[in-house]
């Protein structure tokens, strides 16, 4: 049976974000649901709110990363920092399915392109991010620290 999240997971916050980020049927025409990155992020955040599991079975693997829908970066940027705010840092103990990692996957496709590599820590994430996309990762930082 997959384990909770020990110090729980603020799914309203995360909920709140998403609406957020969603552009609504007025700019993309019908809801896509799953096959949105946003959309299918709201699906698990939903199940997590019903059945709270540290784990989205094989929820790293179907993330609709073909998804080229622009979204707010502003809003997504505050996203990724609230999701790493409410990251564990379970370090060596990371997994790919992990809800958290999840959501914020589905955040980074839609700001960055692509899934990017994280290793169980929001510390190191920030500097992987710092490296590759400067401009972006201030922001996201900025965001981060302010949630302190």
């Amino acid at each position: 049976m997959e384990a909770a999240h020990k110090k729980g997971l603020n799914a309203e916050i995360i909920k709140h974000d998403l609406e957020h980020c969603c552009k609504g049927e007025d700019v993309c025409g019908q809801c896509q649901g799953k096959a949105c990155t946003i959309g299918f992020a709201k699906q698990c955040i939903q199940e997590y709110k019903k059945e709270p599991k540290r784990e989205v079975s094989g929820g790293s693997s179907r993330i609709p990363t073909m998804d080229f829908k622009v979204f707010d970066e502003i809003e997504l940027e505050i996203a990724i920092a609230h999701i790493l705010k409410e990251c564990k840092d379970c370090k060596e103990d990371h997994v790919e399915d992990c809800i958290i990692n999840v959501i914020r996957n589905c955040y980074e496709v839609n700001l960055f392109g692509d899934l990017h590599p994280y290793e169980g820590s929001s510390l190191q994430y920030l500097m992987y991010l710092n490296a590759h996309f400067p401009e972006k990762a201030e922001k996201v930082a900025e965001f981060y620290k302010a949630l302190a």
